[in-house]
């Protein structure tokens, strides 16, 4: 059986080899600083020349490693061949021999094609996923009721309803003028510090 160290070992090598090499070459825009929270598409793999695909494009398109999550994608295919290597080994008597060592290469190419299929299905889970995390939310110009009442330096809570949603935000009054709770009021501007909203009363 292959050791756990050695195998990654031999893996970081690889990887950190081919990807510097292909990318001072080919002036390719990837970028693998972070590569747990990397997500490759088409166009910073293939960018935006015409031109034919090269032979690592093509396999990261094809495997899947283009358009999930590259961490996942990857972590799929390392177990994949891990767990076939082992269990291949392990019932042929061959994970101490030159046998097994071949069986651990025939396993990297089988195990491409199972982790493309592995990981298909997950295409539609993570293209519905929000990478960006939620978008800020605009409250300036927005009609809203008091959830307390506030007046000169005093803030209090006000309920705001934006894309379907409540919010609760702090609020002082514009003017310093006394504003009762579930008087209706209209957002006009942020403080300074970004920590309440300056608001006055509204009246359809």
């Amino acid at each position: 059986m292959v050791s756990g160290i050695e195998f990654e070992y031999d893996m970081d090598i690889d990887i950190d080899t081919d990807l510097d090499v292909d990318i001072s070459t080919d002036g390719s825009n990837m970028e693998f600083q972070d590569v747990s929270n990397a997500e490759l598409n088409k166009e910073s793999v293939v960018g935006k020349r015409i031109q034919p695909l090269k032979w690592w494009q093509i396999m990261l398109i094809y495997f899947n490693f283009v358009g999930l999550p590259f961490m996942f994608t990857f972590t799929c295919f390392i177990f994949i061949w891990w767990f076939t290597t082992a269990i291949t080994t392990a019932l042929t008597f061959t994970y101490d021999n030159f046998i097994g060592f071949a069986i651990m290469i025939a396993g990297f190419f089988t195990s491409l094609f199972v982790t493309k299929i592995f990981t298909t299905p997950f295409k539609g889970f993570f293209k519905n996923l929000n990478k960006d995390g939620d978008k800020a939310i605009d409250y300036i110009g927005r009609q809203g009721v008091l959830l307390s009442t506030i007046s000169g330096d005093k803030m209090g809570n006000a309920e705001i309803s934006a894309n379907g949603d409540s919010h609760s935000i702090y609020v002082k009054s514009l003017d310093g003028h006394q504003l009762n709770y579930q008087d209706k009021i209209l957002i006009i501007k942020q403080s300074a510090d970004k920590n309440y909203f300056l608001v006055q009363s509204y009246n359809d």
